[in-house]
């Protein structure tokens, strides 16, 4: 009997998740996660086990060969649910740090019409809703979530709770857009392409998100990388803002009908 094609696409970009990666995919299966949706695990250029692990659990994996950052692993993961022809895709960090059960939310939420009948093309887990759980957050986070929402809000007129959120549930036509490699940050997507996609009119929606504390290995946001991502989002952002509202130069969302 032909296997039940599924419609929902996990994508999970790991770089060197050696000690989190097995655990993490277990729980997946575990909640049956593997039930509803495929996973996909983008092995971006790791120089430890994270290969041979996701490998022996006999999940599909694409490797870079060499690290190509966070935002072209989920590029990579983007184009292939476009080309297999998924409708909906979750991306999820390899951490452990979001709970799998989110996933069934962030899905259902995906196929919830509002009252007038329409879908969200973008939908964030935040761990600030109510009914959402965080974990400690530094001083210098904390700092560029604020100054993100406000970005954001003066941006576009939305108040985002969590625009740093890397748990979100995408549209097919949110994953056609970002597919494009001139409309998507291929080194740090964040808040920059929240505000590129409201600017364009895609609707965004959040609901509550539980999330846990990394309790092994490194955080892409160690050391000094937090002040250059604060930086770089800064400037994306003053760039996507010139470049929609003063130099008019708006790239074209992709019709709701893809």
């Amino acid at each position: 009997m032909e296997k039940e094609k599924k419609d929902l696409l996990i994508i999970i970009p790991a770089h060197n998740e050696e000690d989190c990666i097995n655990r993490f995919l277990e729980q997946l299966e575990r909640t049956g996660v593997s039930d509803i949706a495929d996973i996909l695990v983008i092995d971006d250029g790791s120089s430890d086990r994270t290969h041979y692990i996701v490998e022996s659990r006999k999940h599909t994996m694409v490797t870079h060969v060499y690290n190509m950052g966070y935002g072209a692993a989920l590029m990579t993961g983007y184009k292939y649910a476009i080309r297999r022809g998924y409708k909906y895709v979750i991306q999820i960090d390899a951490d452990g740090q979001h709970d799998p059960c989110n996933i069934f939310s962030l899905y259902d939420k995906l196929r919830e019409p509002d009252e007038n009948g329409e879908y969200p093309d973008i939908v964030l887990g935040s761990r600030f809703l109510e009914g959402g759980h965080s974990f400690h957050i530094s001083g210098i986070k904390k700092f560029a979530i604020a100054g993100f929402r406000k970005l954001i809000h003066i941006s576009t007129g939305k108040k985002i709770t969590d625009p740093t959120t890397g748990l979100q549930g995408l549209s097919r036509r949110t994953v056609l857009y970002y597919s494009i490699y001139s409309n998507f940050d291929p080194k740090y997507p964040d808040a920059n392409m929240l505000i590129q996609t409201m600017l364009l009119n895609y609707r965004v929606e959040e609901i509550p998100a539980i999330m846990h504390s990394r309790e092994t290995g490194t955080s892409m946001h160690s050391g000094l990388k937090p002040v250059i991502y604060m930086a770089h989002m800064f400037f994306s952002i003053c760039a996507i803002w010139l470049r929609t509202r003063v130099m008019k130069k708006e790239t074209k969302p992709v019709p709701r009908n893809n």
